[in-house]
């Protein structure tokens, strides 16, 4: 089956609206839960992304037990929220439904009413898990453009929103499995971004997420499609890490011109071994490892010219990639050696 499933910000420490928040404050995740199916790319992390010219948009009219939930890591004191709705156009306004708030995530009380597809929650005393929007039975699809807070804590914006569709039919008793995953790379998502970014690149919005029993290897990318082994995954259900690599193929993006293989899986496993799980590459093995042996063995290369020559060096070569003009040159340019160079130096700092 095809689920649309939960959201989680890890962006900036920046709030929708509202002064700074006190400096050193750990910034609080959220999550965005709902019941409602996303229509085409208008996902739901768009509703709180920072900006009133995004929206999620859902893909049908709403039942009476409908909502659309934000919910905080940990507790946080509202100070004010703002729930606009409706598209651009006008149209997919909130209007007889209600905005509410919860101490625990599960029981909840209403704060405000929505007028013109408007509502404005009052400030909690206490501190809450959750905002909800419960828009009621309406006769077309709404739409959320923005919620707006201002809380205790820094609860950060969704800065590259995403939104994972999960396909387990292959496979359901991996549904849940499946979903923890898409979760798990939706919060690597900012990380993945900051560490890839190159000017002009807009990462999608939604990737399509299927187990499959008639894939064979472990896991593959297409575009913004990911594909993974049902036989291999209900056997390493905790190689959530390999999602992750495949997540980083996605942003990514390369389309055409010159990406050796090597370079290409090595800046997916330097992401996930250096900056997602970082101790976990184990030995490289001195006297068999080269630059090009891809994977973790490249991983391992770029690390040690992030740590001796460049500290941007893994987001300048995907950049060249991306933008189809990397040379293996590149490399000399950037670090003043040549690839032949850099390889027996990095393999003589392996030695014990």
């Amino acid at each position: 089956m095809l689920l649309a499933i939960r959201s989680v910000a890890l962006g900036a420490m920046v709030l929708a609206m509202g002064p700074a928040t006190t400096r050193g404050q750990e910034p609080v995740p959220a999550t965005i839960e709902t019941t409602m199916a996303t229509h085409g790319d208008e996902i739901r992390q768009l509703a709180y992304d920072g900006r009133m010219a995004t929206f999620f948009a859902a893909e049908k009219p709403a039942t009476a037990d409908d909502h659309f939930t934000i919910v905080f890591e940990k507790p946080v004191i509202v100070k004010s929220v703002v729930a606009t709705t409706g598209r651009p156009d006008g149209s997919g306004k909130i209007d007889g439904g209600m905005l509410e708030a919860s101490a625990d995530g599960k029981s909840f009380h209403k704060l405000s009413g929505f007028t013109d597809g408007i509502t404005r929650g009052e400030a909690q005393k206490e501190p809450v898990r959750a905002i909800r929007i419960r828009p009621g039975t309406t006769t077309a699809p709404i739409a959320i453009r923005e919620v707006a807070l201002v809380t205790d804590r820094p609860v950060p914006v969704f800065r590259y929103p995403v939104e994972f569709i999960v396909d387990t039919t292959d496979a359901p008793e991996l549904k849940e499995w499946t979903q923890d995953v898409a979760r798990t790379c939706e919060r690597a998502y900012p990380m993945i971004n900051d560490e890839l970014a190159s000017d002009g690149f807009q990462p999608p919005r939604v990737i399509r997420l299927t187990i499959s029993k008639a894939y064979r290897g472990v896991a593959a990318t297409a575009s913004d499609r990911i594909i993974g082994s049902v036989d291999y995954f209900t056997n390493h259900r905790k190689d959530i890490g390999a999602m992750v690599h495949e997540t980083v193929h996605v942003v990514q993006s390369y389309r055409r011109g010159k990406r050796p293989g090597w370079l290409v899986e090595g800046v997916s496993d330097y992401i996930r071994f250096f900056r997602y799980e970082p101790g976990k590459l184990g030995r490289i093995n001195p006297r068999t490892a080269h630059h090009d042996g891809g994977y973790r063995v490249s991983a391992a290369f770029l690390a040690y010219l992030t740590a001796k020559y460049d500290p941007e060096i893994v987001r300048k070569l995907n950049a060249a990639m991306r933008d189809a003009r990397y040379e293996d040159s590149l490399f000399e340019k950037l670090t003043g050696k040549d690839l032949k160079e850099l390889d027996a130096e990095w393999r003589a700092s392996l030695q014990p």
